[in-house]
C-alpha cells in the first residue's frame, strides 16, 4: 500500500472512531479542542491534523508543487 493509501486508510478509521466516540459521548467543544486525558479526544485535533498535512505533503511531492 503507497503512503498516501495508508495515509488516508489512517484518516478515515480516526474519523470512524470520531464518529462513534460522538454518537457515544455526545459532542463537547471544549473536549474536541482540549482533549479530556485518557479519552479518544485527548491530542485528536492535533494528530489528526498532522496526518492530514502529511497527506497533503505526499499530493504535493506527486504534483511537484510545495505548500
Amino acid at each position: 500500500m503507497s503512503d498516501k493509501a495508508a495515509r488516508i486508510k489512517e484518516l478515515i478509521e480516526m474519523q470512524k472512531k470520531f464518529i462513534e466516540y460522538e454518537h457515544e459521548h455526545g459532542f463537547d467543544p471544549k473536549a474536541y479542542f482540549y482533549g479530556h486525558s485518557g479519552t479518544l479526544l485527548d491530542g485528536y485535533r492535533d494528530n489528526f491534523m498532522e496526518k492530514a498535512m502529511e497527506l497533503v505533503d505526499i499530493a504535493h511531492a506527486e504534483k511537484g508543487s510545495h505548500r
